[in-house]
């Protein structure tokens, strides 16, 4: 379903960026009619303003959030959620756009919380706004093409317009429409959306909600979105999601993440062969990676180079295994991470580290320690002085001898 939404392999629209950052000057003609192309390509994908647009049907300019059906999806929740917004502010100091997908918890009919993390862009455009003492623009779409919403998921890198990736995943321009009360600008084909501000030094109570993590979320202070006006549809579709106890349908959104953006890892990381964010791990609190071991140490620099990586930095715990491994089987790496691993010598534990603000078993809110795992084969330059094991594996004869003499088993 997801490649059908997408139009394409996730992992082959990660190649397709990767094919563009490493152009090459062009050696002939051919090379230069290809990098044309290419640039040609690139320059297709910005977004498009649009004068008019479905989403301006119906102006509601005494908004009331309740003739919206926003759901309360969990029996301890503290209200109603929505929680498949599109989050659009503006960088207040370089005028870059964000597009981020947060929660947000109905407070009465205009307002509602906003779930800007500490480490989201939303929230540093709103500290922006804080320094300049001035209100941060809000506008929120709900319900768009499935590029353009999927986008605003993607932990894409800091003042990198996530519609421009939904252009590139959608081989064609996001339509854009401005806003009715504020500068910003929405997707012209979305459902509803909903247009304010948010005060940088007003903060309300958000919570309980029943998270991905399969926990309630505590409550916790967060900005007050304030709803000035609402437009729609004549007929919108109230776009939303429910998360809870992995594996839920946020599940395969994340997987897609994480095969979209292996590409560009492996670029910063190119000894990885494969990766894996198992759901059952809330995708940030673990990663299992393959490499192919060069160098004494080396599983101890892959670890440090993703926790050098945007919302990898989040990630609680790395189990590095050697090329071998299929880490997308996870009997496959518990069984090798716990045959090769000694503890004392191949856990790595850093304290004080950035952790997810939905962490709860952190000493300290967005701040706990990492784990890493070197469950590859040890060297002797590693300080293992024996000889490492073979592993049990049938011989190329047996194997052929079986597949060729299958059906007479009957099995």
């Amino acid at each position: 379903m997801t490649k059908l939404a997408m139009e394409n392999e996730p992992e082959q629209i990660g190649n397709d960026i990767i094919s563009l950052l490493k152009t090459k000057p062009p050696k002939n003609l051919g090379e230069m009619l290809d990098s044309i192309k290419k640039l040609k390509d690139l320059f297709s994908f910005p977004p498009k303003v649009v004068g008019n647009a479905k989403c301006k049907e119906v102006k509601i300019m005494e908004p009331n959030l309740n003739q919206i059906p926003i759901l309360k999806c969990w029996p301890g929740d503290a209200g109603k959620f929505i929680t498949f917004p599109l989050v659009i502010t503006k960088d207040p100091e370089t005028g870059e756009r964000n597009v981020g997908t947060y929660r947000m918890q109905v407070l009465s009919e205009n307002t509602t919380a906003m779930h800007w993390q500490t480490q989201k862009h939303g929230m540093l455009h709103l500290k922006k706004a804080a320094e300049r003492n001035t209100l941060l623009e809000v506008a929120v779409a709900i319900g768009s093409d499935p590029a353009t919403m999927f986008s605003a998921i993607a932990p894409m890198p800091e003042g990198f317009d996530e519609f421009l990736l939904a252009g590139f995943i959608r081989k064609k321009g996001v339509e854009l429409v401005k806003c009715e009360t504020n500068d910003l600008y929405v997707p012209a084909n979305a459902e509803i959306v909903l247009e304010g501000y948010i005060d940088p030094r007003e903060r309300v109570t958000e919570g309980p909600f029943g998270d991905h993590t399969g926990f309630y979320s505590q409550p916790t202070e967060f900005p007050v979105f304030h709803v000035m006006c609402i437009t729609m549809r004549k007929d919108p579709i109230y776009v939303t999601t429910a998360v809870g106890k992995p594996i839920w349908e946020d599940a395969f959104i994340g997987k897609a993440i994480e095969r979209l953006f292996f590409p560009l890892i492996k670029m910063q990381v190119p000894e990885i062969v494969d990766m894996n964010f198992p759901p059952e791990g809330i995708f940030n609190n673990l990663v299992v990676v393959s490499i192919k071991k060069r160098y004494a140490g080396q599983a101890r620099k892959v670890m440090a180079s993703l926790w050098g990586l945007g919302q990898i930095s989040l990630t609680k715990g790395i189990i590095v295994v050697d090329d071998w491994v299929n880490v997308h089987d996870m009997k496959e790496v518990i069984w090798t991470t716990f045959a090769s691993m000694d503890p004392s010598r191949d856990v790595m534990i850093l304290d004080k580290m950035p952790t997810d603000t939905l962490d709860h078993a952190s000493p300290l809110q967005d701040l706990g320690s990492k784990i890493g795992i070197d469950a590859t084969a040890k060297w002797k330059e590693e300080g293992y002085n024996r000889e490492w094991p073979q592993r049990i594996v049938p011989d190329e004869a047996t194997k052929k001898m079986v597949a060729k003499r299958w059906k007479e088993y009957g099995l």
